[in-house]
């Protein structure tokens, strides 16, 4: 069973992901993704949250993807925060972990999109940071 649960707040929205994300579960997060980040909706940071993230295949990285890009196309960034173990070895071995801004929790998410603010008006994020779990 897969669940995207939305989260808003002063500081962004939160897309916390829960069990399987995989072909079967993707199009619930390229719902969620289509109706909270329309480019006219200025939402300040974007993060999912993968605590409880159990699974997830090509099309769910596709799905990130996704919603990466159509962030990209809006001079925003989306940062995930607490990816499991798993998922930071696979965006290490293909080289994601450098497109993908990886935090250890949510609160750290947001808290770098509010310190990085002024340099995303410009166009710049800070570079993709793996995280703790990662271990080459």
């Amino acid at each position: 069973m897969f669940a995207v649960d939305v989260r808003r707040d002063t500081r962004g929205v939160v897309f916390a992901l829960r069990g399987d994300l995989d072909f079967h579960s993707a199009v619930q997060l390229y719902e969620a993704g289509d109706r909270e980040l329309a480019p006219d909706r200025e939402t300040g940071a974007v993060v999912v949250d993968c605590t409880h993230l159990t699974y997830c295949d090509s099309t769910g990285i596709t799905a990130l993807l996704k919603m990466y890009n159509q962030l990209s196309a809006q001079s925003r960034v989306l940062r995930l925060a607490a990816v499991p173990a798993f998922l930071d070895r696979l965006f290490a071995l293909t080289g994601l972990n450098q497109i993908f801004s990886l935090y250890a929790d949510t609160d750290e998410a947001l808290a770098a999109h509010a310190a990085d603010h002024g340099a995303l008006a410009g166009g710049a994020d800070d570079p993709a940071r793996p995280s703790e779990e990662h271990g080459a």
